[in-house]
């Protein structure tokens, strides 16, 4: 592992570092924002997985979570949203290769030797997280916007007993019946539907729920609520009697304005599940 950077943030320490990624065969990079009561030992740790055309610096940059983060005593990790680098399969559209790994593990051509990132972030990320660093691997929860909103949500429902808690933010509720994961899941994954159903956030709360608390937060101005289908995701609750909080924010978009509104909210709800 290396270190890129290192700054001083709210008495901690933001980092960005880089690593070998075996399963995705390139170098991953992530960003990791540590309290100053990382200094006495390991800390609880708050997931953050970004959308669509992020890279790790974006929620790290622009949501604000530092602050909180800090006046909490939690770490945050920023992980990329794909594997990066000439050799690895890309497409001219946004929402499709780099930058669009939508946290599953492909399976098809060009995609299968690099875009293993449902693997990456429950599997080899964790253990080069809790080796290196001072993070309380028995306190997790996990947070994310958009196409990370529905890795956050798929992957807290698919490990029971790993997170205490889930949030996201506008996240893609339903993958298998929108044009943003129908395409992908084609692309990543085959043709095959039934393939798709573990990476689908609505099939998943009709199916196991979620064991702990949950909060997701959409805006009512979102440009992006058809792709979104953030209707689905409630009804599943409600038929579920999942226990948790679904907000319709009146006014708010798809942005980073949205996300920074709302942060220190989402990480008070995280925190009150990790030191609890």
């Amino acid at each position: 592992m290396k270190t890129v950077s290192e700054s001083r943030a709210f008495g901690g320490v933001q980092g960005v570092y880089t690593h070998p990624s075996d399963l995705c065969d390139c170098d991953m990079t992530f960003g990791l924002f540590l309290p100053e009561q990382a200094e006495d030992g390991p800390v609880p740790l708050l997931w953050f997985l970004s959308g669509l055309t992020c890279t790790h610096d974006n929620a790290m940059v622009k949501s604000g979570a530092q602050r909180w983060a800090a006046e909490a005593g939690i770490g945050l990790v920023f992980p990329d949203t794909s594997p990066r680098g000439a050799q690895v399969a890309d497409d001219t559209a946004y929402d499709l290769g780099q930058g669009a790994g939508f946290y599953v593990n492909a399976t098809e051509d060009p995609w299968e030797p690099h875009f293993q990132m449902w693997d990456y972030i429950t599997d080899e990320l964790p253990n080069v997280l809790f080796s290196a660093f001072p993070l309380a691997e028995v306190a997790q929860s996990i947070t994310g916007h958009s196409m990370g909103g529905h890795g956050a949500l798929t992957i807290a429902m698919s490990f029971p007993g790993r997170f205490r808690s889930v949030s996201a933010f506008a996240p893609i509720c339903n993958p298998t019946a929108s044009d943003w994961g129908r395409k992908q899941f084609t692309a990543y994954l085959g043709k095959d539907e039934a393939t798709w159903a573990p990476y689908d956030a609505t099939l998943l709360m009709r199916k196991r729920g979620f064991d702990g608390p949950m909060l997701i937060d959409q805006g009512t101005a979102d440009q992006f609520l058809d792709l979104l289908k953030p209707e689905a995701m409630a009804e599943a609750m409600a038929s579920r009697r999942q226990g948790g909080s679904f907000r319709m924010q009146k006014g708010y978009d798809h942005s980073y304005f949205f996300i920074s509104t709302f942060m220190e909210e989402h990480v008070a709800f995280h925190a009150a599940a990790l030191h609890a």
